[in-house]
């Protein structure tokens, strides 16, 4: 459980992880997209999206020779109860 914990607040800790979660936050995004807007290259964006991923925050799939992604509805509701369980004390 705490691994999986782990997981999300790591996504969560990098400016760059940040950036492209904005950036889904308007819709479902080609990888080329993300490379345009955030001036990355291909390697790091695939390292970031490998962590979101992992993460359960976002969604990928396949279309060609290019990786869609988008926002996770399941794993950013879990993420967020998460920190609300975290922040709240114990009764």
């Amino acid at each position: 459980m705490h691994r999986r914990n782990a997981r999300i607040f790591k996504a969560l800790s990098d400016p760059k992880r940040l950036a492209i979660l904005e950036l889904l936050r308007s819709g479902e995004k080609c990888a080329c997209v993300l490379m345009d807007q955030l001036d990355l290259g291909q390697s790091a964006v695939s390292y970031h999206m490998k962590i979101l991923c992992q993460s359960g925050l976002v969604d990928s799939r396949q279309e060609g020779k290019w990786t869609h992604y988008r926002l996770s509805p399941t794993g950013c509701s879990s993420a967020l109860c998460l920190l609300e369980q975290l922040i709240t004390p114990a009764q």
